[in-house]
């Protein structure tokens, strides 16, 4: 983190298009920008070409204590306990519009920052985080208790879903908008205040939507941007003793880190939705071409950084040989280039730590005797300081390979064989993550037995990635623990009340056993 003191309050950006995209640097509490404390800032480079982008503040511990003061005041007065779930509906539903309305220049905006085709920023992620808040404020009047009757005419019991508090959501770099939605929508929907911590590789688009939130409506102190550093701001927010909840999308290794925090500090309720190495398994029985269509996908899709990304390829011998030839064919028919151009499928990775991590990884599945089988592909002319990395598959897979065994969030594919139904339930298992999963076959009792089989939070059967805002996400095992999206996403924001109500029964005293 750099210290600085003369940080303008604004940046321009000109997107590839030539819009011109405006933003505030600074620290986003009490719906206004002001510059961090101790005055650090962010540089934060395009990953397109390598060259710088712009630069934000960074928050520290003292950025995170004035959030959480202001979203402690907001709770208890304009927005936890004094609101109406009209009132949360109306607002999430004004800054959807806001959202939509925008879409283009925050497309090209996550673009610029974080690498990916602006037309996978629009089309996928911003049309699916405009429909998140828009679930979500649907639901900010359903969140309804429960009635238990204890002695007629005398006694009941009644429940209360509760707003937690004050959350602290700290968001990754894949998809920084939608993962923005995801985490916020469920929490203002139920009544709770939020403060964010952006990853600090793409720390832009969390700016851009926290302006658009004060001309949505929402009150002072409801939502606070703190951007900064994980080792400063993550850790401030996970063992702050104000804080109530912390809700954590990232690595498995940073999760339990803030898990250790949350419970050292004052015991907060936490979800994590962490990594993944999620098996893709394909029968004989299979479409053979829908299949490796939807594997490919699986994989290339945002680059091959996404946590449920279908990295394991497992597929019956007896048709391994025509479906990793369908494979290599897709992965070399797709585009990998600027991602300003509507036909490009793959960008850049968002870092250059990222890129030399990912290709750090490809190495290791040379030296230790995988087989590469897609040619490396060259960057396009004029993007040769992007951070690209050409999408591999590699067949003669093993068990103890680091590329089989280790999360490595990039375009890289292994490729195992299996002998029957039995060896491809063990393999697909045979991880400590449990995130995703997919089964491809065209029996369905087969289908119905290894989807129940696999241990992971999410498995599609013969399609791979496909998302719902009604439909719960999250992992098991080391992919974490907590639900996102659907009615389990705010009841990862509420908490029960139960009240027992005596109306009619009268107590006596003294008390003996005689008389009771």
């Amino acid at each position: 983190m750099t210290v600085v003191t003369d940080l303008p309050p604004r940046v321009q950006l000109t997107a590839p298009s030539g819009r011109k995209i405006h933003l505030p640097t600074g620290i986003f509490i009490d719906n206004t920008f002001s510059p961090a404390a101790e005055h650090g800032s962010i540089t934060t480079p395009n990953p397109t070409t390598g060259k710088h982008l712009a630069r934000v503040s960074a928050g520290t511990k003292l950025d995170v204590d004035r959030a959480v003061i202001a979203a402690r005041k907001a709770f208890e007065t304009t927005w936890g306990r004094n609101s109406t779930p009209g009132r949360r509906s109306a607002a999430l539903l004004k800054w959807a519009e806001l959202i939509e309305n925008n879409i283009q220049e925050l497309a090209e905006l996550e673009s610029l920052d974080n690498g990916k085709p602006v037309w996978a920023a629009r089309d996928v992620d911003i049309v699916d985080s405009v429909a998140c808040l828009r679930y979500y404020a649907g639901l900010a009047d359903k969140i309804e208790g429960r009635t238990i009757e204890q002695v007629e005419g005398k006694k009941l019991a009644f429940t209360r879903s509760e707003a937690i508090g004050v959350c602290g959501q700290i968001i990754p770099w894949n998809y920084p908008i939608q993962m923005f939605a995801w985490k916020v929508a469920p929490a203002l929907a139920a009544g709770n205040t939020v403060v964010i911590k952006p990853a600090e590789q793409t720390p832009l688009s969390a700016l851009r939507l926290a302006e658009l939130s004060i001309e949505a409506g929402f009150p002072p102190g409801v939502i606070n941007v703190v951007n900064g550093l994980g080792s400063t701001v993550g850790e401030s927010i996970s063992s702050h003793m104000d804080i109530d909840k912390v809700a954590f999308t990232g690595s498995t290794v940073t999760g339990k880190r803030i898990m250790t925090s949350a419970a050292s500090s004052n015991l907060k309720k936490v979800s994590l939705e962490l990594g993944g190495k999620s098996a893709v398994v394909v029968f004989e029985s299979a479409d053979l071409k829908q299949a490796a269509n939807w594997a490919s996908m699986a994989i290339l899709f945002n680059q091959g950084q996404d946590c449920c990304a279908g990295s394991r390829l497992l597929v019956q011998r007896s048709v391994h040989d025509e479906l990793v030839a369908m494979m290599v064919e897709n992965f070399e028919a797709h585009k990998m280039g600027d991602p300003s151009d509507v036909k490009t499928f793959q960008g850049p990775l968002v870092s250059k730590a990222q890129q030399e991590k990912v290709l750090g990884f490809i190495q290791s599945g040379l030296d230790q005797g995988a087989k590469r089988v897609t040619r490396e592909r060259r960057v396009p002319e004029g993007l040769e300081d992007g951070y690209f990395v050409s999408p591999t598959i590699f067949t003669e897979c093993e068990p103890g390979m680091t590329i089989v065994d280790e999360e490595i969030f990039g375009p890289v594919l292994t490729v195992q064989t299996f002998e029957d139904e039995a060896e491809a339930i063990f393999k697909a298992n045979d991880t400590i993550y449990g995130l995703g999963a997919g089964v491809f076959s065209s029996d369905a009792s087969q289908c119905m037995r290894v989807t129940q089989a696999i241990k992971a939070g999410t498995v599609w059967c013969n399609n791979y990635m496909a998302l719902s805002n009604a439909v719960p996400f999250g992992g098991m095992k080391q992919s974490g623990f907590g639900r996102e999206l659907g009615i389990e996403g705010i009841k990862e924001y509420t908490q029960t009340k139960a009240i027992h109500w005596n109306y009619g029964e009268q107590l006596s005293w003294p008390i003996d056993g005689e008389s009771s």
